[in-house]
């Protein structure tokens, strides 16, 4: 960061992806609490000129409020580093490691952390046969907020038909059945467990509508559930090599104990809207809005 007394901050949001109408909603709220906090904050719909915007601004931070594709995986990020500009969250790797629904399961696995087998398989072959005996779930490798699943319950008599929009190749993996749980980490330290109630999959709506999901934080769970989640998010985050704030989910089915606890996924750039999971958690441990925002960009830097 440079020397001056009130630090420009770049807010990237919105961009290409599946997920750029909530990238707009982080963006936005993200923005206006860093003007509360006395930044100068210039907001970026990121485009295709996103370099040459930014070697226009020369801000002294990028806040990175994309979400999905380009903004999440790296890409960005690969830019960012380039034109040695500071950035918050996850560097180039960390991103598209934890992006890469496949590859970052690799990395859990041989962290120990527990994970449910799965496969890449082709799209037309998914919508011609039960690839995975069901209950399985089908999802994009590579996009984030739940966008594009499909749930194929035990007694599923043909398999799912997949939109034309779905990728060639997609994930498929075993069905985690319970309660969905969730970790903030920020810096190095795991906040809480949030328990999601929902009716049905926690989708995009689900994640993002008003109303969408019930938030029980922190989660009214045995002690060595809540102990497993905070321990087994800061392990992901480091396994990953993450910097910043990223969030952890799991799915904990309650019959089995401890051995019921499997990790989803880790998001490397969480939502940041005001139904969003990590500025309630860190709210818990007494982090306003304004405090998380300021955190993230006093933070940032390059080489990450």
């Amino acid at each position: 960061m440079s020397s001056r007394t009130s630090p420009t901050v770049a807010v990237l949001m919105g961009g290409p992806s599946a997920e750029r109408e909530v990238s707009l909603s982080s963006g936005r709220e993200c923005a206006a609490a860093l003007r509360d906090e006395g930044f100068n904050v210039v907001e970026i719909d990121a485009g295709r000129d996103l370099a040459h915007q930014l070697v226009t601004l020369k801000p002294d931070v990028v806040f990175n409020g994309l979400h999905g594709r380009w903004g999440e995986d790296g890409c960005v990020q690969g830019l960012l580093e380039w034109l040695q500009i500071p950035y918050t969250h996850s560097g180039v790797l960390a991103s598209a490691q934890a992006m890469d629904k496949t590859r970052s399961k690799e990395i859990f696995k041989a962290a120990g952390l527990p994970v449910v087998e799965s496969i890449l398989a082709n799209k037309a072959d998914v919508s011609a046969t039960h690839v995975l005996l069901p209950p399985y779930v089908v999802k994009p490798n590579n996009e984030g907020s739940s966008v594009g699943i499909y749930i194929v319950d035990q007694d599923a008599n043909s398999p799912p038909q997949l939109a034309d929009d779905m990728p060639e190749i997609v994930m498929v993996e075993t069905f985690a059945p319970g309660r969905e749980l969730t970790t903030t980490v920020v810096g190095d330290r795991a906040l809480t467990v949030t328990d999601i109630v929902v009716d049905g999959w926690y989708d995009y709506d689900a994640k993002y509508k008003t109303g969408g999901s019930h938030h029980i934080l922190p989660a009214e769970v045995p002690q060595d559930i809540f102990d497993a989640c905070m321990d087994y998010a800061l392990r992901a985050h480091t396994a990953l090599g993450c910097r910043g704030v990223s969030r952890t989910d799991f799915r904990w089915d309650d019959r089995r104990g401890l051995e019921g606890l499997i990790l989803l996924e880790t998001n490397t750039q969480p939502g940041m809207t005001p139904t969003s999971l990590v500025p309630e958690q860190a709210a818990q441990l007494g982090m306003s809005y304004g405090d998380i925002c300021r955190w993230m960009v006093e933070d940032a830097s390059c080489n990450r």
